[in-house]
């Protein structure tokens, strides 16, 4: 069997955004439903969501027959933790609060075998070698591993060049909302000063020859990163798309009876 294609970083090689969904339901359900919409990737969130490695799983099975490339996040540096998302057959991992050159290093060693990394070998028991059907896994698994770092603090933005510069890491992707945070700015990731730290940091990355990548689900906010120089902008949160649906559909019955829609109304109709 031959090792499978990682679309996402062969998306990467084209001259074109990549546009993702955000997925936060921890639902193998909601996922599928998603897959099928068309975007090009989808972030399975295991920072943030409440996924464990078993339910990150069962989204990376419910998507696998649809185009979409599957990113999964991670809920931190622990090598052991990465080892286990890389065996259940996650072949894009974000990683949050990446600030160091060494912490970047250190992220490329957990994801690759000796003697160029640290990861475990698991055999027989590993999805991403399809049971031992995968022939020469070993070797040739990095060739389709796909790193992607947050900078998304003040000491990421200081060290992106260097961060970007690791032979390994394969794309930044900035977090607007905690850089806006750790520059003062809670809330308000469109401040000047939080603006001025992302365009540089897109500068830097790009000036490294690393693809960069952002959350963005304001289409303004959207266009002027990817005129910016974005290559992979996650422009929709699914938890969001349903809650201002859902109020959206209640609002529309509220007026045609003549009444507002208020958190925690009743309605007889």
């Amino acid at each position: 069997m031959q090792l499978p294609d990682n679309r996402f970083r062969a998306g990467l090689e084209r001259d074109a955004v990549q546009f993702g969904l955000w997925s936060g339901f921890a639902s193998g359900y909601c996922a599928e439903i998603e897959a099928g919409l068309g975007y090009d990737w989808m972030l399975i969130d295991g920072e943030h969501a409440p996924n464990t490695v078993p339910q990150i799983l069962a989204q990376l099975q419910a998507v696998a027959g649809y185009p979409v490339a599957p990113v999964v996040r991670c809920v931190n540096h622990d090598p052991s933790l990465i080892k286990q998302l890389l065996d259940i057959g996650t072949q894009t991992l974000m990683v949050p609060m990446v600030e160091t050159e060494a912490q970047a290093r250190a992220l490329v060693a957990a994801m690759r075998y000796p003697p160029h990394g640290k990861r475990g070998v698991g055999g027989g028991l590993v999805r991403a070698t399809r049971w031992d059907d995968v022939e020469d896994y070993l070797t040739l698994a990095h060739r389709e591993l796909c790193l992607i770092v947050q900078v998304e603090s003040a000491a990421g933005v200081d060290n992106a060049a260097a961060i970007a510069a690791v032979e390994g890491v394969d794309a930044v992707f900035i977090g607007p909302a905690d850089l806006s945070s750790a520059l003062g700015h809670p809330g308000d990731p469109g401040h000047p000063e939080v603006q001025q730290a992302i365009a540089a940091t897109i500068e830097t990355v790009k000036a490294a020859g690393k693809a960069v990548g952002i959350l963005a689900p304001q289409e303004d906010d959207a266009r002027r990163y990817i005129g910016l120089g974005c290559d992979f902008v996650a422009v929709s949160i699914d938890v969001s798309l349903l809650r201002q649906a859902a109020r959206a559909s209640l609002a529309r019955f509220d007026e045609a009876a003549g009444g507002s829609a208020t958190a925690g109304a009743s309605h007889t109709y």
